[in-house]
């Protein structure tokens, strides 16, 4: 993956580049002292991932993602941690706390992986059957609905948890939504769609499906009421 690092600290760059040189996958293309330099870069170059620090003189990390019309995958490396909630809305693959540790990161890039390698990924429903089939390259994965506990957006993509294994797809939830006209999901909030069998408790504004804890939104709250078996 073709990757840059944008951040104003020379050695946080520094310790970035020693990281990245010890990932196969990754290939460092170039080092951005602010977010405007980046910006520039990218309206010239295609990269796969951005490193992106928040905090940065006249432009910050999130409002050049915000201006990106072609967004990699980004994972966002910062000092503080009250970006976090912004970052996410703005579905970065991950938001790491400086100093960032080898183990850290090697979780952090193995997900960004993941969401870029699932850009060819399409899914295939046949509702006849009970069934999906994820698509990756010429292989195909059955799933079975019924094993569906939820559905996570991660922007142009999702993530599909089963109680065995996740898969990240190339497709919105809103698309995903469309494909699954089903009884046994409901989007209960703008990023998760649920798979209604596998609903233990409610509690206030949080579903509970097994360990999983899924939150509600407001507006979506009172039909998923109705959507339920209640007594």
């Amino acid at each position: 993956m073709k990757c840059i690092v944008v951040d104003d600290n020379k050695l946080a760059r520094a310790a970035l580049k020693q990281l990245i040189e010890k990932v196969d996958f990754l290939e460092l293309k170039a080092e951005c002292e602010d977010a405007i330099e980046a910006f520039n870069y990218l309206k010239k170059e295609t990269v796969d991932l951005i490193f992106l620090d928040v905090e940065m003189p006249g432009m910050s990390g999130i409002d050049l993602v915000k201006n990106l019309d072609q967004r990699p995958v980004i994972i966002m490396i910062t000092a503080k941690q009250n970006y976090a909630v912004e970052a996410f809305e703005l579905n970065v693959a991950d938001y790491i706390i400086k100093p960032v540790d080898i183990s850290r990161f090697m979780i952090a890039v193995q997900r960004a992986k993941e969401l870029f390698e699932s850009k060819d990924k399409k899914i295939e429903v046949n509702e006849k059957e009970h069934y999906i089939f994820v698509r990756a390259n010429s292989v195909l994965t059955k799933i079975q609905l019924k094993d569906i506990l939820y559905i996570q957006a991660l922007g142009d993509y999702v993530t599909i948890y089963t109680p065995e294994k996740r898969y990240t797809i190339h497709i919105t939830l809103r698309a995903m939504e469309e494909k699954l006209r089903s009884a046994r999901f409901y989007r209960l909030h703008r990023s998760y769609l649920v798979g209604l069998d596998h609903i233990n408790n409610i509690e206030d504004n949080t579903v509970f499906l097994g360990k999983n804890h899924i939150p509600i939104g407001e507006q979506f709250k009172k039909e998923l009421l109705k959507r339920l078996n209640l007594v």
